[in-house]
């Protein structure tokens, strides 16, 4: 997966203004060839474990596992301690060395949390490469220690005011100015979403994610765990863990949304439950839309999260029963932050806290003596405005 169209079964494809088609062609091809590359993997490699400080720990919860009883052994998956505070650099480092290597001297990105703006910035810094990030104003005001660390790094914040000012519309400015700019700019994705071969190459990169959790978890318990779970925006970490565990039915996948203030107020991000399908940033798969087929706004107050669209093959395992995908709401997520904090000693990012609120609610209904693997996508220094302002 996907077919040589970018297809996951419908979901998928390559749905741009034919500017961009040769740029597209060219990174499909150029990501071929550095797939085949000896030398691309071991630079890839090197900078996983010299830089970003890979492999990341496969924690056990001890205290977590105890306190919500019935035998239950919760590993965490600690992608919160990569440099820049969450899973975002896998994908950044890749895709630098790829712009590297088609002599793109300028990086552009999109940013909701900040996470991701905060990688690119460092791989442009790392890189030598020029860099402008397209943020929502809103996220700008709830995101404000990234936006400092991207400024610091060197990199220009763009802020977007048009519609929710959040991370769609990001996108948006983004692929306008990747339009006009294609022959030297490179457009770093954030996640696996947008044209064929973003929503691939973008899931290879993070599957390092799963690759490790496989070989750790093995080590540990001798045997493959019985419950994945990870939270769900455009679903790179999420991919980034299932996708190496798709063969192995046995291991159940559980993916979560975004609730925002409840499903029945329409001002959610719990696409994959509610959406329906369409086309949305190059790429066809579910996402929130009225009836007449216009884009709804997206809500949730973890700003990671915010996107009305997913990724087409999130979409696909949602179609084949492969994994379940259920919603958090604003309030249960951040009760789910003081939970692990007060836990484990361990602050998470406000997109991962949706993954330990839900594990909460569901761990008496999961049978005796299972074994879960979380992926602990961030860590929660970026929320801190927030989450003062909550408790």
């Amino acid at each position: 997966m996907p077919d040589n169209r970018g297809y996951f079964d419908v979901f998928g494809g390559k749905f741009v203004p034919e500017t961009l088609m040769h740029a597209l062609e060219e990174l499909q091809q150029e990501y071929k060839k550095a797939k085949r590359d000896k030398r691309f993997k071991k630079q890839l490699n090197y900078y996983f474990s010299e830089y970003a400080g890979r492999p990341t720990p496969l924690y056990f919860a001890r205290r977590l596992s105890k306190e919500l009883g019935n035998g239950l052994k919760i590993y965490l998956k600690r992608e919160d301690l990569l440099h820049t505070g969450a899973h975002k650099i896998n994908n950044t480092l890749g895709q630098g060395l790829l712009a590297l290597r088609m002599k793109k001297p300028r990086l552009i990105a999109e940013t909701g949390a900040g996470q991701h703006g905060v990688a690119t910035a460092t791989a442009a810094a790392l890189f030598g490469l020029e860099c402008d990030v397209y943020m929502g104003d809103e996220d700008i005001h709830r995101q404000a220690l990234n936006v400092s660390r991207m400024k610091l790094l060197g990199t220009r914040v763009i802020p977007v005011h048009s519609g929710s000012k959040t991370l769609k519309d990001a996108c948006n400015e983004a692929i306008r100015d990747w339009v006009t700019n294609v022959r030297h700019t490179h457009y770093i994705i954030g996640s696996v979403v947008g044209p064929h071969p973003y929503p691939l190459m973008v899931r290879d990169f993070q599957t390092v994610i799963g690759k490790e959790t496989k070989r750790q978890i093995l080590k540990k318990e001798g045997r493959l765990p019985d419950f994945l779970f990870a939270c769900v925006g455009g679903g790179s970490n999420s991919i980034g863990l299932f996708h190496p565990f798709f063969k192995h039915k046995r291991v159940k996948f559980i993916g979560i949304e975004a609730g925002g203030l409840g499903l029945a107020s329409h001002k959610h991000a719990a696409t994959l439950i509610e959406g329906k399908l369409g086309i949305l940033h190059g790429s066809r798969s579910y996402l929130l839309q009225d009836k007449d087929g216009q884009v709804n706004l997206a809500h949730s107050v973890a700003a990671g999260l915010d996107y009305p669209g997913v990724g087409p093959e999130h979409s696909y395992y949602k179609k084949i029963g492969r994994a379940v995908y259920v919603a958090v709401s604003d309030k249960e997520a951040l009760d789910g932050v003081g939970f692990l904090s007060q836990t484990e000693g361990i602050i998470p990012a406000l997109e991962s806290a949706h993954a330990f609120a839900y594990l909460k609610k569901v761990a008496p209904r999961l049978g005796k003596g299972k074994v879960i693997v979380v992926c602990l996508s961030g860590r929660g220094d970026k929320d801190i405005d927030i989450l003062k302002r909550y408790f």
